[in-house]
This record gives C-alpha cells, sequence and structure tokens, in this order.
C-alpha cells in the first residue's frame, strides 16, 4: 500500500492508502522523498476558487489528487528501462504521494550535488520558465515582475540569470521583497503596483519592456498594462480563475502593446520538459539561481490539513511548502 494526499470536496482533505501500481516494462518505481505544494493552485482547486465554465472547472472534478513535483529515490525498474537504475534520484512530475510508478522518459535524473529541497522546485522553475520564455527576456532587459509568490520568485530568478540588467520586484510583503533581493532583484517596490509607477519607472530607467504578472490576481491586469514601456509586453504568467475580470485599456492599442499567455504546457520541440528540467538544474549547480530561505515550512503528508489551512489562512508566511515523505 501507499499514502496520498486528496481533496476529496470542496475544502476537504484527507490522507489515504492506495494499492500499489502494477510496473510496466518502460517505467519506474519510485519511493518519494518530499514533494512541493504548489500553494497558489492548490488552494485554488480545494477552495473551488474559480468560475463556472472556466479551464479550471472543466479540470476539478473530486476526489482530486493534488501535486505535481516529487523527488524520490528509484526502488525499482521495469524490463525495458535503459537508463535508469535502483537507488538513482529522481524528479518527476507526480502528485502528493509515498510512492509512483513513472514511465522513465518522463523522470529526471537529480545531480547528486543537489539538495532535494531545492530540486523539488523543478516543476514552479518550469512554469516560471514559460513566462520569461514568453517575454523574451535577455541580456539587458528591463523587466518588471509583479507578485512575489513561488512563481513570481522562481520568474525573477530566472530573469537574473537571463541576464536582464533591471528586475524589479512588487509586492506588499517585506519577506517576499527580502527574498527577491537575494534572488537578484536590481530593486523591490513595498507598494501596490498603481501607486508605485513612477517609483517603478526610476528603478528600471524607464518603464520595463517586459511585464510579467505572476499574481492571478485579475484587478491587477489593467495596472500591468498601464505600467509597461510602449510597444512592450505584458506575460499573463498568473493563471486567474476568473478571467472575465481581466480587462483590455486603451493603453493595447494605443502604445501597441503585446500581451501574451504562459502556461506550464507550452513545451515545442526545442524546449521540451526534460530540457527545461536540466537547466534548472545546471544553474542551480553552477550558482546562477539562489534558493536560500524558499521554503518556509515541512510537514509531514499526515499534517495535510494543517498545511493546506496555512497556505490558505496565512499566505504571507508562506513561500515553499514542502511535504516529506521520510516522515510518515
Amino acid at each position: 500500500m501507499s499514502k496520498s494526499i486528496v481533496f476529496t470536496g470542496k475544502n476537504e482533505c484527507a490522507v489515504i492508502e492506495k494499492d500499489r501500481v502494477e510496473l510496466s516494462p518502460d517505467s519506474v518505481r519510485i519511493r518519494t522523498t518530499n514533494s512541493l505544494m504548489s500553494t497558489g493552485t492548490e488552494t485554488i482547486v480545494l477552495g473551488r476558487k474559480f468560475a463556472p465554465g472556466t479551464h479550471w472547472d472543466n479540470w476539478v472534478k473530486y476526489p482530486f489528487f493534488p501535486g505535481y513535483a516529487i523527488i524520490g529515490e528509484v526502488v525499482e525498474c521495469g524490463a525495458e528501462v535503459m537508463e535508469l537504475k535502483k537507488g538513482v534520484r529522481v524528479a518527476a512530475r507526480a502528485g502528493h504521494g509515498s510512492e509512483h510508478v513513472a514511465p522513465e522518459a518522463e523522470c529526471y535524473a537529480v545531480p547528486e550535488s543537489l539538495d532535494p529541497m531545492q530540486a523539488v522546485w523543478f516543476a514552479l522553475s518550469k512554469i516560471s520558465f514559460m513566462g520569461v520564455k514568453a517575454g523574451k527576456v535577455g541580456l539587458g532587459s528591463r523587466v518588471l515582475v509583479i507578485g512575489g509568490g513561488p512563481i513570481g520568485q522562481m520568474a525573477l530568478r530566472l530573469c537574473v540569470a537571463a541576464g536582464a540588467e533591471k528586475v524589479v520586484l512588487v509586492d506588499m510583503l517585506k519577506e517576499r521583497l527580502d527574498l527577491a533581493r537575494a534572488g537578484g532583484a536590481t530593486s523591490v517596490i513595498g507598494k501596490p503596483l498603481d501607486q508605485a509607477l513612477e517609483e517603478l519607472e526610476f528603478a528600471c530607467g524607464g518603464k520595463p519592456q517586459i511585464v510579467i504578472d505572476s499574481t492571478g490576481n485579475a484587478k491587477v491586469f489593467e495596472t500591468a498594462l498601464k505600467s509597461a514601456a510602449d510597444r512592450g509586453t505584458v506575460v499573463v504568467l498568473g493563471d486567474t480563475g476568473v478571467p472575465g475580470e481581466q480587462h483590455l485599456t486603451s493603453d493595447v492599442i494605443t502604445r501597441g502593446l503585446h500581451i501574451v499567455g504562459a502556461h506550464d504546457g507550452h513545451c515545442d520541440a526545442e524546449w521540451t520538459e526534460a530540457r527545461i528540467v536540466n537547466l534548472f538544474f545546471s544553474l542551480l549547480e553552477r550558482g546562477r539561481i539562489n534558493m536560500d530561505g524558499m521554503n518556509t515550512h515541512v510537514f509531514s503528508p499526515d499534517q495535510a490539513i494543517e498545511a493546506y489551512d496555512l497556505a490558505e489562512t496565512k499566505r504571507a508566511e508562506t513561500m515553499g511548502v514542502v511535504f516529506d515523505w521520510q516522515r510518515g
């Protein structure tokens, strides 16, 4: 038997036992060591905080097994597995559970030098990478990141690694601003965006060419458009549950703005998931990304209800919320 965290209904969470999945020839069995909560996505799903008819509404059916980032050890290999061996540490896109069976092609070896508590950020890093890629961030770019939650923090770090000249993060919470500084932000602003436009322009040396909205807050969208430079790009990276509340403004037409959506699923032939994950591991190994302080809480799986309550009610105190499967 294995254990899994499950949402059995709106605001209902439990830890259940499941039968072991049979191993197919091309798959491996993974014993999970730790998994990272995606606090934004998972609290939206648990609280069913989205409008009817949205893609969220079509996706979320209970029972719902949350999570999509685990680190674990290969404990068994199918007969056709070619590269992975027993004892190898891997990353996989799987839910919060003590054991998983996954195709070898969807498992990524984690370098031995990496701390698994940092490596477990691989999935959120991939999501943030899509925003940085969509915005075409590169050497000398002026970038604004709106929101200092997990996705915003990772987007900031990837912009720095990509060679952006100015990377400014706007958020109201001091703890998030401190993490942004540690991650390489050239400036941070602790005000609502609509009250920070003049300060932002000074910090960027002009209006930002690229604005990455990581908040998932529909009301931020209008100010995000206003904050961008003429002919600039606004990347919608935070996935709101109420897209009908995101309103266009005259800035789009009069100033020739580009609006582009970014999503976890936007891989292509060049940027596959494997390439993005391995790039993240490489950047960690070379010290190009600073993850110090990014994990704020560690829970045993049996504390799942407490963990989700914290993520929902004390969002200001959380960043990386990790389930340690070696505890239970």
